[in-house]
């Protein structure tokens, strides 16, 4: 068996999907062989597309498996042996008109036409592609993210009268503007991962929020951020998964989370779950988790446990078995 990962060309600040199949090849067992192909040009414009679908169509493998971003490639590939990996769908939820139809057709309905299979990481996300292509559900295939192994519990000692609370993220979804309003009476330091827009700081600044802010860190500068700060403050309106907390749950620090998408699934029950559309929720889950210490360390005993169901070995075996399934039902 061989399989060819095919992978956009990345651009420096964005490569978390590379990183993730990654890890999963560590994984995989000696019976199964593979290469890597990184498209020639970036996901820019219908020419550099055009020539990097072309250039795809030459490195196919027993299996073509399609890691992320790139699904416009698909209908080049063989269609008995294609898989395509869905991490969510928020380039259609920030898309309207033309611009929203060309992403769905070229992006997700003739990708999923032409696919074998398609995995995706969430419950959540299954059900927003059933409800997008109107595929067979027997089609789909929910393989969920890992957690990286590198980061480990490290001890803490509570801040309960100035936390430091840490927030990843600063795109429409990630819903800071709300949480903003809802420490604006807390006494506590906000870290924001992410680029400010000049609407975000001068909300920060109005409401005198005490904050810093880092952007394009690597990912040992992340882990020291998780370890440094006494809470995760994830309120999205959406997500195709939510990796940030099962990376605080494996730091062991609590999580406060939104009540909605896939973050229940993955936070399982090691999350304060809050509304995120409510400002009153997300400041009464945080002031609980500030304030109630028995509380809180019940989070950080279930979120260690939870990072278990995630572990590389794990979902590399469910990967493997999807490749083995393609195999056999190409020889029937």
């Amino acid at each position: 068996m061989k399989v060819t990962y095919f992978q956009r060309k990345p651009y420096d600040f964005h490569f978390s999907i590379e990183k993730l199949f990654d890890t999963i090849r560590e994984h995989l067992s000696d019976q199964i062989k593979y290469s890597i192909y990184t498209l020639p040009f970036y996901s820019i414009g219908l020419f550099q597309r055009f020539f990097s679908s072309v250039a795809a169509s030459r490195q196919q493998g027993n299996i073509n498996h399609i890691t992320g971003d790139i699904y416009f490639i698909t209908p080049v590939l063989k269609k008995g042996i294609t898989i395509n990996t869905y991490h969510d769908f928020t380039f259609l939820k920030d898309s309207k008109g033309i611009k929203r139809f060309i992403l769905w057709y070229f992006w997700v309905h003739l990708p999923v036409k032409y696919s074998k299979y398609v995995t995706v990481i969430s419950e959540t996300t299954k059900r927003e592609l059933l409800a997008t292509t109107k595929c067979s559900k027997d089609k789909v295939i929910v393989i969920p993210n890992i957690i990286p192994q590198h980061l480990q519990q490290h001890e803490h000692i509570f801040n309960s009268n100035q936390p430091n609370i840490l927030h990843i993220g600063t795109t429409p979804n990630k819903n800071i503007e709300r949480l903003i309003e809802a420490i604006k009476h807390i006494k506590c330091r906000l870290t924001i991962i992410g680029k400010l827009t000049k609407e975000i700081t001068t909300s920060l600044e109005q409401n005198k929020i005490e904050y810093t802010n880092k952007y394009q860190i690597s990912d040992e500068a992340l882990e020291q951020e998780y370890i440094n700060c006494d809470l995760l403050s994830f309120c999205s309106l959406n997500e195709g998964f939510g990796m940030p907390i099962l990376e605080a749950q494996a730091i062991g620090r609590p999580v406060v989370t939104s009540n909605l998408s896939s973050m229940p699934e993955v936070a399982g029950e090691g999350a304060c779950l809050i509304d995120p559309y409510s400002v009153d929720s997300i400041k009464a889950g945080i002031t609980k988790v500030i304030k109630n210490k028995v509380y809180r360390q019940q989070l950080i005993n279930h979120g260690l446990e939870n990072v278990n169901r995630f572990n590389p070995q794990t979902v590399t075996g469910m990967y493997e078995a999807l490749y083995q399934k393609i195999i056999d039902e190409q020889h029937k």
